[in-house]
């Protein structure tokens, strides 16, 4: 795939609307342009303990951080025209379209694509699919894993690699 963007979301706790954070790497002709990385105050604003060991993130890094609306006005543009990847669509994906509702956003249905779902039929034989698994598969070395934007970054690296639309 040569033009797309990877996104990325961690979530506060286990409502799907409550973004904290988010990754976004643009690619066109196969190189990555630009990217954006932001904190997010999440709806709902509480953190769950598991979901803060996982990524890191807690209440007081976010207290202060825009609304959702406010830094999508600010991906939006970045990504207009493009397709979607995600490392686990399901999950992501669920993330942007529950954010959207919570705040009465209209949805505008973006193209995703599955990095996830991809890799386990073109690189059959891993011990697991998980994002720094098949990054490294890909020739990627994923530092920081779970902070939004190395997430991305990661999942760009290999939809780049394995994703034919």
């Amino acid at each position: 795939m040569k033009n797309f963007a990877a996104i990325d979301f961690e979530t506060a706790n286990f409502e799907r609307s409550s973004v904290c954070a988010v990754g976004v790497v643009i690619v066109r002709n196969g190189e990555f342009v630009d990217d954006f990385y932001s904190l997010i105050k999440p709806e709902p604003n509480y953190y769950n303990e598991h979901c803060c060991q996982v990524h890191g993130l807690y209440y007081d890094d976010t207290d202060s951080a825009p609304l959702f609306p406010d830094v999508w006005q600010q991906i939006e543009p970045l990504i207009e025209g493009l397709p979607l990847v995600a490392h686990n669509k399901a999950f992501d994906e669920s993330c942007l379209k529950s954010v959207f509702r919570v705040y009465q956003m209209d949805y505008p249905d973006y193209v995703f694509y599955d990095t996830l779902r991809t890799a386990r039929r073109r690189i059959p034989h891993l011990a697991n699919y998980q994002l720094q698994t098949v990054a490294a598969a890909c020739g990627y070395q994923l530092e920081n894993h779970h902070h939004a934007l190395a997430d991305a970054e990661a999942c760009a690296w290999i939809a780049r690699e394995i994703i034919r639309a």
